[in-house]
């Protein structure tokens, strides 16, 4: 993660008021085969694999780990759009669209 990324869920937790981090994962969909998934995490499952950087707790299951291995998450804002960006060394092909990817 990013300082970008790690003060943007630092404050999307604290606005929140409850969380212990955000989970990472993919699942099957798009033109490609497959997109990235986010979302709060109250509680951590006993397989999931928790990563902690500068205070803020990134958690993958066991599954999207395969796929995300060696990802760097960064929060980027260009002019009125902001958002997450994945730099993920495993894509081989993405869709036109930008919403899905396959490895």
């Amino acid at each position: 993660m990013t300082e970008a990324a790690q003060a943007h869920i630092q404050r999307q937790l604290a606005s929140r008021g409850k969380g212990i981090g955000i989970r990472v994962g993919v699942k099957t969909a798009g033109c490609s085969g497959l997109a990235y998934v986010l979302e709060f995490v109250d509680e951590a499952e006993s397989d999931d694999v928790v990563f902690e950087q500068g205070g803020v707790k990134l958690i993958v299951d066991p599954k999207s780990l395969v796929y995300l291995d060696g990802t760097e998450l960064d929060f980027v804002k260009e002019g009125l759009n902001e958002g997450f960006a994945f730099s993920n060394p495993n894509v081989k092909n993405e869709c036109g669209c930008g919403e899905s990817f396959h490895v």
